[in-house]
């Protein structure tokens, strides 16, 4: 099935990147995400790195940064950079979590790319930090939108991005220590899993409810082949059908997740 994806989206993909080719770069995009041209606008799901994100608990050194030349005594500006995988805006790559076993540098480049499914809860969230997806709120939004289809991209909107980056409200911690954010559910995942889709991604830290112990939601959709994208960036502008996303991780070879850029193609 998964190669028919990546034979369906080369003949989808090619003509409109033949044609691409000759047009203005505003106008490419319009064309490879099916759209009619000057009718597109791209949303950047990515937080920039720093040193002042939001980390996982625990997590002290995160991101450094020094400059190995300046334009002052050398002419021009390099800088050399140390950071966590999984830090920022990143994805979780297979291998990160038995039985996965695919790093980051060999996702099939197939499964960048791929149609977004968001599913929006900001108002269950609001109400219960502890909120998990189940699988009868994956069945609503097929009914509203039609079938899940392979190779989507599926993004829980939990509205946690509007904490984003104050520590404190992002982590949400107890007097304990435990996070409390929303995510996935085990249950809703094997659905996802059924409708082979590519990735699923989250405006939280984890895909896992913040307060999990034992990242089940990992253990099984990882353990399956599929990635993860945590701290994305606002979706309140996605619609819950219709976008096309392009996801561009790093390329590290054998890394178990990454830095990642989201980007989100949509009609105006």
């Amino acid at each position: 099935m998964r190669r028919k994806i990546a034979a369906a989206l080369v003949v989808i993909l090619l003509p409109g990147w033949v044609m691409a080719q000759k047009k203005k770069p505003a106008d490419r995009v319009n064309l490879l995400a099916g759209i009619p041209t000057g009718r597109t606008r791209v949303l950047d799901l990515s937080y920039a790195i720093n040193d002042k994100l939001v980390a996982w608990p625990g997590d002290t050194r995160t991101f450094e940064a020094r400059d190995n030349a300046t334009v002052v005594k050398n002419g021009y500006f390099t800088r050399s950079f140390w950071m966590l995988e999984h830090y920022g805006t990143h994805m979780d790559a297979p291998i990160h979590f038995p039985p996965g076993k695919t790093p980051v540098d060999q996702i099939p480049v197939e499964h960048l790319f791929g149609p977004a499914v968001v599913i929006d809860v900001r108002a269950e969230a609001a109400k219960d930090a502890d909120y998990e997806l189940r699988a009868e709120r994956v069945a609503r939004w097929e009914n509203e939108h039609g079938r899940i289809p392979a190779g989507a991209i599926v993004l829980l909107r939990t509205g946690w991005a509007s904490r984003w980056p104050d520590p404190q409200r992002y982590r949400n911690l107890d007097a304990a220590g435990v996070v409390h954010s929303p995510g996935f559910s085990v249950e809703a995942v094997r659905v996802l899993i059924e409708r082979e889709v590519s990735g699923i991604g989250i405006d939280t830290m984890s895909a896992d409810p913040g307060a999990s112990k034992d990242f089940p939601v990992h253990t099984l959709a990882l353990g399956a082949g599929l990635y993860h994208l945590e701290n994305l960036a606002d979706l309140s502008a996605l619609p819950e059908a219709g976008a096309f996303l392009v996801v561009a991780p790093i390329k590290l070879e054998g890394g178990s997740g990454g830095p990642c850029r989201v980007f989100a193609i949509l009609s105006k």
